[in-house]
């Protein structure tokens, strides 16, 4: 009998269709680009000159559509990190691609990006620092608020639609921004957007750059960390939902957000990436790998060539299930005709109806005896169990705690030839 238990913190929230939209997005690539390329660092502090941005082969074409290619669903660009220099041709400081020699001057590599994602029917989404280690008027929080500000509203408004824009905290500990006013930015410009973990977010940070989420991982949240350099939570405004799903950021090389030339070896393989994929995509929440373009303005091709085989491994798994079903309540089972090997099972909950699988069991009829393979909670957007390989002519989905009626989305089996190591 199907146990009613209470539901989770903040039970009962829904998400809104923007959030129902982009959980199904699933993986997204970050985009890291900027002087920092230039100057082989992380983190530039503003004294950089402009005369050093100069990538002689930009083609913003070539990162989207190797995005694409890859599985990804949408693009997020770095269009001012923590030194300051803007990717656009900002009115608001000379600190831009319009003081470098790049384009003569003339160049735009957030429109580039936007008119590329939208080439290729990508979503196209924004990061833009708190922190800026270049403007002077950051001393002064009012006159760096209404600095801001202005930024904010010319990509707001200047580049399309957004799906995400992205709020850094790192650098910004301690510091008060005016979240009012940038909400308000944010809703009379951009309402269709995720906001991620800062102000009034609607997606939160998962806590680590390893793209790794935690399970249970609840789409339910009150708070979450700001930064790498806190463990302090961040104070969301009073009108935060309650249904805040992760995202899971990490880059391809570890532990490096920016290209460095001759650190090929620092590239995840393809075993790293698929373990960062159960644990990302698998545990529920959205994977945002980050993918760096070199000093020529090209994602470099062992980059690529990484990409591809990751996104080909995905695809090998889970593109085509042994079967699959859906509906509601607490059993659920599926016949394989003849009987099959499994090593794998995804679910996904309906979650216009919430999250309300609380404990669940997946069983195999083996020898006409069901056999437990697989305990767990939460369900969510998605959850991938792999299983020690079974041959089975009937897999079940039996769901022990509930807030209420189970609404299933998917419970699909699979054989991906092996196990998760």
């Amino acid at each position: 009998m199907l146990s009613i238990g209470k539901p989770t913190e903040g039970g009962g929230a829904l998400p809104s269709p923007e959030q129902l939209t982009w959980q199904d997005m699933e993986m997204g690539m970050f985009c890291h680009f900027g002087l920092n390329t230039f100057c082989d660092q992380e983190w530039g502090d503003g004294t950089d000159s402009p005369e050093r941005f100069n990538p002689a082969q930009l083609d913003a074409r070539q990162w989207v559509s190797t995005a694409k290619a890859c599985g990804f669903r949408y693009f997020v660009l770095t269009a001012k990190h923590h030194d300051g220099f803007c990717l656009w041709p900002t009115s608001t400081t000379d600190y831009s691609v319009a003081s470098s020699p790049w384009r003569e001057g003339r160049g735009d590599v957030v429109r580039e990006c936007a008119e590329a994602c939208r080439e290729e029917g990508m979503g196209f989404g924004i990061y833009l620092s708190p922190w800026d280690r270049h403007e002077p008027s950051y001393a002064d929080p009012k006159a760096y608020d209404d600095f801001y500000a202005r930024q904010l509203e010319e990509l707001l408004t200047g580049y399309g639609p957004l799906v995400e824009i992205w709020f850094d905290g790192a650098g910004s500990e301690g510091r008060e921004y005016d979240w009012p006013r940038i909400m308000e930015l944010v809703k009379r410009h951009q309402p269709g957007a995720m906001v991620f973990n800062m102000g009034a977010p609607t997606i939160r940070w998962v806590g680590n750059e390893d793209g790794l989420a935690p399970y249970p991982c609840w789409n339910t949240a009150e708070s979450a960390k700001g930064s790498m350099f806190s463990e302090a939570s961040l104070k969301w405004l009073p009108e935060t939902p309650k249904w805040v799903p992760a995202e899971c950021d990490v880059p391809l090389r570890k532990d490096r957000w920016f290209w460095h030339a001759g650190e090929e070896h620092l590239l995840l393989s393809v075993e790293q990436l698929m373990n960062i994929y159960y644990q990302s995509v698998g545990h529920g929440a959205t994977l945002l790998l980050n993918a760096a373009p070199d000093d020529r303005g090209l994602i470099p091709e062992a980059d690529v060539l990484r990409l591809r085989e990751f996104g080909r491994e995905v695809q090998r798994r889970f593109d085509q299930a042994l079967a699959e079903t859906s509906g509601e309540g607490d059993r659920m089972e599926v016949e394989l005709d003849g009987g099959r090997v499994i090593d794998h099972f995804v679910m996904m909950e309906d979650l216009a109806y919430g999250e309300r699988v609380l404990e669940y069991v997946l069983e195999a009829q083996v020898d006409g005896e069901w056999l437990a393979l697989k305990r767990g909670s939460a369900i969510g957007h998605k959850k991938i169990d792999a299983v020690a390989p079974v041959r089975t002519d009937k897999i079940r989905l039996r769901i022990a705690k509930a807030s209420a009626e189970p609404k299933i989305r998917k419970l699909a089996v699979y054989y991906c030839g092996g196990e998760l190591t």
